[in-house]
This record gives C-alpha cells, structure tokens and sequence, in this order.
C-alpha cells in the first residue's frame, strides 16, 4: 500500500467539500419521497387519473435508481469519482428541468429515469468524495453528517413537497435545477480528483446488463404486487426475471475480468453484516414513514402541508441524536449502537400501534412514538454506513458505498409494499384502523429482527481490535529488539 493510500492529503475547503457532498446526497435521496403528495395535481394537469398510470412517477424513479446505483459506483471506482460526480449532477438537473416543462406524463416518466441515473451516480461517488478528500482524523464523522442528510431528505420530502405544490407541482422539479447547477460549478473547483486504478478495460458489461434487470424486476415486482396481484402473470414473470438476472449478475461476477459487483467484498463479514442491517431496518422505516403519511391524510384527512410539518419532529430527532450523541455512542460498539437504534425503532412502531385511534390528538398519539422512532434512525443509519465500509480497500469505497445504497433502496420499497399488502388497500379509512396498527407491529418486529442482525457487528468488532492489538504489540516488541541488533 502506497503512502498516497493509505492517507490522502488534506482538502484546502474541508468545510465546503462536506457541505457540497451532504446537499447533493440531500437532493437525490429527497426527490425519492418529494413526488408523493404532487401525484394528484400532476394527473389533473397531464389528464391521468389512473392511480396505476400516475404510480409510475415514482416507480420509474426507484427502479432505475435501485439498479443503477452498484454499475456507477463501480464505474466510478474505475474511471474517477469527481468524474462520475459531475456528470450525475448534470444529468439530475437536465432531467429536473425536462421533467419541469413536460406535458405528457410517459414523458415525465422517462424523465425522472434520467433524474435516477444521475442520482445513481451521485449518491456513491459523494462518499467516495468524502473518504479520499477529508483530512482522515474528520471522515468517521462527516461520514455521519453525510449519512444524516440523506436521511432529512427522505424524511423531509414530504412536507417540502407539500409546500411546493400550493405553488405549482412543476416546483417539485425546478428547485433541482439550481441546486444541482451551483454543486456541480463548486465541485469542479474544490472536489478531489482520486484515480485508484490505471485499467481502461469496461466494467463486464453483460454482468451489468444483468444487475439492472434484477434489481430492476425485484423493484418493479415488490411495487406492482399489490396493484396487479401477487399471482398475476406480470408479478409471477418479473419475479422469475429478478432471479434470473441475478443468478446471472452473480455467476458472471464470479468469472468476469473486470465484474461490476466485486464479490470478495461480501468476505468481510463487517461488511455482509451491516448490509444485511440496513436493509432489514430501512423496510421498517419505509413502512412507518409512508404509512404515517397514508394514515394522516386519509385516515384523519390533513393536507399534506399539515402533514408534512407533523412529520418532521421526527428527522429533527434524527440530526440530535446522530450529532449530540455522538461522543457517547462512540464509546460503544457500532454493531451495540445499531441494535439499540433497532429496538428505539421498534419501541416507537408499537408506542404508535397502540395508541392511535380515530381522535386527531397528535400530541399524545403519535408525537411521542414517533420521538422514538427518530432517535432509532438516527442511532443506526450513520452507524451501519461508515461500519459497512470501514474495512475496505480505499479503491473499493464507491462500489462499497453504491450496494449499502442499493440494500436501502430496497427495503424501502419492501416495506411500502408490505404496507399495502398489511391495510389491503391504499385507501385508509376509519374502519381500515385495525390493520393499520397491525403494520405499526409488523414495523416493530422488522425493526427487532434489524436490531437483532447488527449484533454479530460486535462479535467482529471486539475480533478485528484483538487482532489490531495483537500487530500493535508485535510491532513494538520488534522496534525494541531492533536497536540492539545494529
């Protein structure tokens, strides 16, 4: 390992690095979630009224995002992150702006899949950013705060996006433009340019073609079950695709020269461990977020300007507990502060199960849990996403990064589908009450079973400091003896 690797230089703008990586990773993860509540104005004004039609605005979006997130990291490993970068925040704000002015919905559809590909380039390249151009001694916590605005943007969507559509739901997709443009002119000038590899071979391309289509059909048939059926033929053959294609992605990885998931990563059990958390634990916040939004503004009938601002003491709690505790959890195990991080989730699901009733009081049915639920997200997230790529290759940190991502992105979107498949319909009403506290308990034992898979975090943990103590003290014993054999 070159020196070069093993500590890069410190940024001349540390400052303005971070806060330029943590808007942009804000931005994409944002628009996952700022599309929800314009749904309805964007039918009425493209004439779609067809809840399945208008479903594909955000379906789209997930699907090309989930799929591509692993090929850009890869890619960006291979080719250079700043690269990747710019050209994610390029093709952001071009499909921002297209999907602004377009006036016909599968237009817009096709448009927010250019939006995902540049988000699938950002999201893994902005911590890649982060881990090769911070002064090292400040990377475990900008790793936080990075890993934290993801999370506000998911949470926060919501309620800005009912803020936007009051205006106009084409503002949903123009406040991008500016955002992106003035990141992508800041990070031509101050962002690192890491080259990690010389080989100017293309990642295997059948491989990718392969991941895309898996993770493409999983994503398209976990959305569409509840719609289509679960034994449709639409389901049944997007299922069969997803295995194929993975099965494939798998075996041509295993034998590819150059593959697109490097599949020695996965022996890091650190690595497979926290992947396996943030996945279990982002389907539970998946359920409890969008089914906290269902239920607001069908089952008690708020705007979604109500029910956005209701929402957010939630990430507030998010950005304390990541931050203020963040000089008590470092003194635990990240494998004990991310199950404690599962079981406040859970703790919060069932406060919330059961006391919510028919009666709009907020203050005592939901604020409390939800209080809860935000101190468990903000345990676990930036926990299990430093944790995961903490033991690998400097060179293998966008890849890395990119399938953390990837399994979040699919639990995300399991836990929407296990939310529809829990209430049996998409339209919340009074006499819907009883199956919707089944889902907050169903979020509570997802949210268990996450805490309960970061616990082999610390068996791995407590092994890699014996073993770091045990070179330490090799290392030392030989600078002893070394003196006295000149």
């Amino acid at each position: 390992m070159t020196r070069a690797e093993a500590a890069p230089p410190a940024h001349r703008h540390p400052a303005v690095l971070l806060a330029l990586l943590c808007t942009a990773s804000f931005m994409t993860t944002l628009d996952v979630f700022i599309v929800n509540v314009g749904l309805r104005p964007i039918g009425a004004a493209l004439h779609h009224t067809a809840l399945a039609d208008l479903s594909w605005i955000l379906n789209a979006y997930a699907i090309v995002f989930a799929a591509l997130l692993v090929p850009a990291g890869r890619l960006a490993d291979r080719y250079g992150v700043k690269g990747t970068f710019l050209l994610g925040l390029a093709a952001f704000g071009t499909g921002s702006l297209g999907a602004a002015v377009s006036g016909d919905l599968w237009l817009l559809v096709g448009l927010r899949c250019v939006q995902a590909i540049g988000a699938a380039a950002i999201l893994p390249t902005s911590l890649g950013l982060i881990l090769n151009g911070m002064p090292p001694a400040r990377i475990p916590r900008s790793i936080q705060v990075w890993a934290i605005s993801g999370s506000l943007g998911a949470a926060a969507g919501p309620t800005l996006g009912g803020l936007l559509v009051e205006a106009s739901w084409r503002w949903i997709f123009i406040v991008n433009v500016p955002i992106a443009l003035s990141a992508a002119l800041i990070a031509a000038r101050v962002a690192p340019d890491p080259r990690h590899n010389t080989e100017t071979r293309i990642p295997d391309v059948a491989g990718g073609i392969a991941l895309m289509l898996g993770i493409g059909g999983l994503t398209m048939a976990l959305v569409e079950g509840p719609a289509w059926g679960w034994s449709s033929a639409g389901v049944i053959v997007a299922f069969v695709v997803a295995v194929a294609a993975i099965a494939l992605t798998v075996l041509r990885s295993a034998r590819a020269a150059s593959p697109v998931v490097d599949l020695t990563l996965f022996r890091d059990r650190t690595f497979s461990w926290a992947n396996a958390g943030a996945f279990t634990l982002s389907l539970a916040f998946g359920l409890q977020l969008l089914g906290l939004v269902f239920w607001m503004q069908e089952g008690w009938g708020w705007s979604a300007i109500r029910t956005g601002l209701a929402i957010s003491p939630g990430p507030i709690m998010v950005s304390i507990t990541s931050l203020g505790l963040r000089r008590h959890t470092a003194k635990l195990p990240a494998g004990m502060v991310a199950a404690l991080g599962g079981l406040a989730l859970a703790a919060g699901a069932i406060l919330i199960g059961s006391q919510l009733s028919a009666v709009h009081d907020y203050a005592a049915e939901v604020l409390p849990g939800w209080l809860l639920c935000g101190v468990g997200v903000g345990l676990w997230t930036p926990t299990l996403v430093s944790t995961a790529t903490s033991g690998l290759a400097r060179h293998q940190t966008s890849t890395g990064s990119a399938i953390v991502q990837m399994n979040r992105q699919i639990g995300l979107t399991l836990g929407v589908a296990l939310l529809v498949v829990i209430i049996g319909s998409s339209q919340i009403s009074l006499s819907t009450l009883h199956r919707f506290d089944h889902a907050w308990y169903w979020s509570a034992a997802v949210s268990i079973l996450g805490a309960v898979t970061c616990l082999p975090l610390v068996v791995h943990e407590r092994r890699a400091a014996r073993a770091a103590t045990t070179v330490t003290g090799d290392d030392s014993r030989e600078a002893l003896v070394r003196p006295g054999s000149r």
